[in-house]
């Protein structure tokens, strides 16, 4: 036995027992011969005490002990001396004399501190087992334990069964690039790991199971970013004969039990709702964080007649004019000016204007065109105000609402708008375009997946080929601007999957190459079905107030896609790739 107790678990009521503890030597001082140990495990620290007039051998032994050596100590808990308390600690009102010491493992230096925050990332991971020890890491990991577990209980309560789907699956154009894994048994054929289980999990409504659940591994070769890793995990769930308000029911039940469990809070149901048309008219985004303000205002009817080329140029051209108020910013200096301009280029507009206001007057080489009117208009719309900074687009609709949707959230960014905020504002995004045109491969695109189900009311659009009005039976959950998942209800005949296949330009050759499975399933007796996918990580990340998603994983890869502490990906021998069938191509010399 290495222990009786935890060091975070000895109270006063154990003064005068004997126990045994066990972990890392978190700190260690010596006070003229007399040495203080805390020692750390996973719950907690507890303070040891060796005396060299009660345990010369001892004492003298404790005094080589360094940081993170692993040992064990066994004696007689006793009362800290009045005065020296410790109100911080739980365990702060008792200590360990001991009469026993042994060195478990002695540590060498570490190669950072872990009772102090390490700004460099990459060190970090390249020692994610050291990172690990520290209490914010722990504590993450034991939230995402607590969430998974919610989720789990929640689920099972609800009837949901939990079942497996492979991870070597078969690559099929679903939106990101596909990790491939080739076939040592059948050369030239190459696996794919799963970027969902989209079609695994509507082949089990198929099969009759009605409700499904997984906490699954997918898989997908993007680039990185804070909330993006190469393999990610996903609470993935799926039901038969179910309507949207079926699957908003299920969720936020699911959400306040997982936010009850992970941060001990109560959140109201149901969550509003927002049809995505609305979200980026009012925001400029499909995930809006309304905590923000400066909502997107319309100034079409106010400049339809201006004398302003151009607002007027791009009303004319059937596109909008559209500003947002950025209470008391006036103080926006000119690098951040340059950058917000830049921006809004590099997002597709030909630049940015603005009114600064500032001791009563209007500051902007614009001003001068408006009308008394106008200005005025833009006054009582805007509610314009001293420290104002008013910021304009003038666009094609769809450019104009990226555009002030990402300075939005830069200005909310300069400003620190929500820091320190414990604001919970979950959302609902209904009705999101089913398809969206790529003008650079000059052909549609599944916006969510090609297994979305348009809306019944706009199935003749479909057969009309106009997809660009097509809106899907399609919802995303939000929470502070973060999509914490995306579902909807699911195509299940096979005539309208073919319509939908055909929309995106798949033949009816590669119909059945790709997606010949499903499509044979849903000739069977595929019952109505639907459901929605959440990013566990992402949602630990908004339960532990963290910025990175690789904050709440244990193992995860830096921005650029390495795992440092295993140097992955590596080379393989050459023995590996024939057995493949693989040879790699060598790289031209320029």
């Amino acid at each position: 036995m290495y222990r009786t107790h935890h060091c975070n678990e000895l109270r006063k009521s154990d003064i005068g027992s004997n126990a045994m503890l066990a972990g890392w030597v978190h700190v260690r001082r010596d006070h003229g011969g007399v040495i203080f140990i805390d020692l750390r495990d996973r719950e907690g620290l507890t303070q040891i005490v060796f005396r060299p007039e009660e345990n010369a051998e001892l004492a003298a032994q404790a005094h080589h002990l360094r940081h993170e050596d692993v040992v064990q100590v066994e004696g007689k808990v006793a009362a800290r001396i009045p005065g020296t308390e410790n109100p911080k600690l739980p365990t702060g009102d008792i200590e360990l004399v001991p009469d026993q010491l042994t060195i478990l493992n002695r540590a060498d230096v570490l190669p950072f501190p872990i009772d102090t925050e390490t700004p460099n990332e990459d060190l970090r991971l390249s020692y994610r087992y050291v990172d690990l020890r520290r209490p914010q890491m722990t504590r993450n990991l034991r939230i995402r334990h607590k969430v998974t577990k919610a989720t789990r209980d929640f689920l099972d309560e609800k009837g949901f069964v939990e079942i497996e789907t492979p991870i070597l699956s078969k690559s099929t154009p679903e939106g990101a690039r596909d990790f491939l894994i080739p076939s040592r048994m059948i050369k030239g054929k190459f696996y794919a790991l799963p970027q969902a289980p989209q079609q695994y999990k509507q082949l089990l409504m198929v099969g009759g199971i009605e409700k499904y659940f997984q906490i699954a591994k997918c898989f997908r070769d993007e680039d990185l970013r804070s909330d993006r890793q190469p393999e990610f995990t996903q609470i993935d769930i799926e039901a038969s004969f179910v309507t949207p308000d079926d699957i908003f029911a299920l969720v936020e039940g699911m959400l306040a039990a997982v936010f009850r469990a992970g941060r001990g809070v109560e959140i109201p149901t149901p969550f509003p709702r927002m049809t995505y048309a609305q979200a980026m008219d009012e925001f400029g985004s499909d995930k809006p964080d309304r905590r923000l303000g400066m909502r997107l205002t319309d100034l079409g009817e106010i400049f339809r007649e201006s004398s302003f080329k151009m607002f007027r140029g791009a009303l004319d051209a059937g596109g909008a004019v559209k500003a947002i108020n950025a209470r008391a910013f006036a103080s926006l200096t000119i690098g951040q000016s340059d950058e917000l301009t830049e921006m809004a280029k590099h997002y597709g507009a030909k630049g940015l204007a603005f009114i600064k206001v500032e001791n009563g007057e209007w500051k902007s080489p614009i001003v001068k065109f408006f009308s008394e009117a106008e200005k005025e208009a833009l006054r009582s719309r805007l509610l314009v105000e001293e420290g104002d900074l008013i910021l304009f687009a003038a666009d094609k609709w769809e450019i104009v609402c990226e555009v002030l949707g990402r300075i939005r959230s830069r200005i909310a960014e300069m400003q620190q708008l929500t820091a320190g905020s414990e604001q919970l504002d979950f959302l609902w995004i209904t009705d999101f375009p089913l398809l969206a045109f790529d003008a650079a491969e000059n052909k549609w695109n599944a916006v969510h997946h090609p297994f979305t189900r348009p809306k019944a009311e706009d199935l003749a659009k479909l057969e009309a080929g106009e997809f660009g009005q097509i809106r899907a039976e399609a919802y995303d959950v939000v929470l502070n601007g973060v999509e914490l998942g995306g579902g909807s209800i699911r195509i299940h005949e096979p005539d309208l999957q073919t319509k939908v296949f055909a929309a995106l330009g798949v033949s009816e050759e590669d119909q059945q190459s790709l997606f010949g499975h499903i499509l044979r399933a849903f000739r069977l007796g595929a019952p109505p079905h639907g459901g929605i996918a959440f990013g566990l990580d992402r949602i630990v990340m908004m339960i532990c107030g963290e910025e990175s998603i690789r904050e709440v994983m244990a193992f995860p890869k830096n921005n650029r896609g390495l795992d440092l502490m295993s140097q992955s990906p590596s080379e393989v021998d050459q023995r590996q790739l024939r057995e493949l069938g693989l040879k790699l191509a060598e790289e031209k010399k320029l």
